[in-house]
């Protein structure tokens, strides 16, 4: 049975963020002219091509003429009309990844063909676009334009110069992206003998959020589990208990080591639950005033209270609220960061942070190490990839969006990082 993945007929592009979104066929005994079907694809777009002879029945009849073309019409509204072809790239004897030109820019993504003669296209999906001949001045143009406030830090990690740097030492709030501190610090422990990736502690799943809050209570759990789950997933359940675990005073003597140019905003270094509690049912205004004594009793009186689901889910989605009650940290902070971890000689770390490198295939494929972390709420997003090119070298490309008069446009701020991680690759 075949499956597909695409666009409704208002045109919003879906972005895939790993290749198994698209649930390929069974492969046939022979490698099929995948090349040929992705340019049968461009002439159906361009009305050269039957539709039906291109697309499988299963997906002709679910899917109108109309509403195939609609996927490219976002694209071809920023980027001119479909010139054809740029490239195309077989992975598997029965599917294929594409590049298709625009005038102005490109369209990359999927497709898979039946597993049966004659072997049409069964699905498709578009998952980035961009604009040819980028540079960082105009991505430098795009970030000025976006609404609040916004930074960008493009840069090789041994001291070269910024391929590009905008606002990369302001303190804008992160986000989910303050689980690095937590991770480093706690790779800092395992280097220093005073833990294993392997101990093994009883599951917390008290949480208010996180898959791990839905696990048994009390299960043997490793620390290398929970950090995977914080890290790839950003389950708030599994940080908190690391959290727990370190000691607050070890991730905020993290943040201080790691190069933060002002260590004092994360003290007290608020845990995934206290930062909901507070923007749910606290007293904002004084936890303000109050000096880091007063935040941290604040915090540490949330530890009683219900969290209430409806509350949480009204709290943290439409309006922003109270964005300085965050983790503040610069461009500038997030590459110190990415410094130190690139350092560690275990990479166990780093091989957390490889598990969902939120980019599509051929943006990570140039890299010889891609790992992401990244973080939101509404009015809030930060998007960091730690990379490391095939001579070795390391560099961070670390972006933020705070705009407390309004939700984050997700999709746009992703089509700015697949821009960010191609500028940053060595020429």
């Amino acid at each position: 049975m075949t499956s597909f993945r695409i666009t409704g007929a208002s045109g919003m592009l879906y972005r895939a963020l790993a290749a198994a979104v698209l649930l390929l066929t069974p492969i046939a005994a022979a490698a099929q002219d995948v090349e040929q079907r992705a340019r049968e694809i461009v002439e159906v777009l361009h009305g050269e091509a039957v539709y039906t002879d291109v697309f499988d029945d299963v997906f002709t009849a679910r899917t109108s003429q109309e509403r195939f073309s609609a996927m490219f019409d976002p694209v071809a509204a920023q980027y001119g009309p479909l010139v054809g072809l740029e490239e195309v790239e077989a992975t598997s004897p029965t599917a294929a990844r594409f590049a298709f030109r625009f005038e102005r820019g490109f369209a990359w993504g999927a497709f898979n063909l039946s597993g049966e003669a004659p072997f049409r296209v069964a699905g498709i999906i578009v998952n980035n676009t961009g604009p040819a001949d980028d540079t960082a001045e105009k991505l430098l143009a795009d970030f000025q334009a976006l609404p609040g406030e916004s930074s960008i830090l493009i840069a090789p990690l041994n001291g070269g110069a910024p391929v590009l740097s905008y606002n990369a030492d302001r303190q804008l709030g992160i986000g989910s992206a303050f689980k690095l501190y937590i991770l480093s610090a706690l790779a800092r422990q395992v280097a220093a003998g005073e833990r294993s990736w392997s101990d093994v502690v009883p599951l917390d799943s008290s949480g208010p959020s996180g898959i791990t809050s839905t696990w048994p209570e009390g299960g043997p759990t490793t620390l290398h589990t929970l950090a995977t789950q914080m890290i790839s997933v950003s389950d708030n359940n599994a940080t908190d208990q690391l959290l727990s675990l370190l000691g607050r005073s070890a991730v905020e003597a993290e943040v201080a080591a790691s190069g933060h140019s002002d260590p004092a905003l994360l003290v007290p270094f608020m845990a995934a639950r206290e930062m909901i509690a507070l923007k749910i049912d606290g007293d904002i205004d004084a936890y303000r005033a109050a000096d880091a004594a007063g935040r941290l009793a604040a915090l540490e009186a949330t530890a009683d209270s219900e969290i209430d689901m409806f509350e949480f889910m009204m709290t943290f989605t439409g309006n922003p609220t109270a964005l300085d009650i965050e983790w503040l940290v610069s461009g500038e902070d997030m590459a110190n960061l990415m410094r130190r971890i690139s350092e560690l000689e275990d990479p166990t770390a780093r091989s957390i942070m490889a598990v969902n490198t939120n980019v599509p295939d051929h943006l990570a494929g140039d890299w010889q190490y891609f790992g992401y972390k990244g973080g939101s709420e509404p009015g809030v997003i930060n998007l960091s990839w730690l990379l490391q090119d095939h001579h070795g070298g390391w560099h961070v490309v670390t972006m933020s969006w705070n705009n407390p008069e309004a939700e984050i446009i997700l999709p746009q701020f992703r089509d700015l990082s697949a821009r960010a991680i191609a500028l940053a690759r060595p020429q």
